[in-house]
């Protein structure tokens, strides 16, 4: 398993990869910058939680290690990986329809709410990661 032991990098392609779900306490890190943006991550075996310049991207329960994180005008992409299955929310476009592709089959659409929040679940208990896409219908 691929934890983050600095708890938010920049990988050589120019993605993200945060959160390490073996900690026992939590952990945080902020002002950790890139592309002019400002990061804050909380992780540990419970939470995982990122945030862009203070508004809410991703978080999991329970904690994962969330690698190649990516957002553009109409997708996020990123491969996930923790001890068990988990709930993670998205923060995306408000009421606006996405479709799910979870480990490469589609999970269905859904629609955010006024918050711009999507949920879904991953089943991660007994695989070493999977891939999560969710595209602007």
């Amino acid at each position: 398993m691929a934890v983050i032991s600095e708890l938010i990098r920049t990988e050589e392609n120019g993605k993200l990869s945060f959160g390490d779900y073996t900690l026992a306490a939590k952990a945080k890190l902020d002002n950790f910058e890139k592309d002019g943006d400002i990061y804050k991550v909380k992780t540990f075996k419970e939470i995982t939680k990122l945030e862009r310049n203070g508004l809410f991207v991703y978080e999991s329960v329970p904690g994962t290690a969330v690698m190649d994180f990516e957002e553009t005008a109409d997708t996020v992409t990123f491969t996930v990986e923790g001890p068990e299955d988990a709930q993670i929310t998205l923060g995306l476009e408000e009421e606006t329809e996405y479709e799910i592709d979870i480990a490469g089959a589609v999970a269905g659409t859904m629609k955010t709410n006024l918050g711009g929040k999507l949920s879904l679940s991953v089943e991660l208990e007994g695989v070493d990661s999977v891939d999560i896409k969710v595209s602007r219908k």
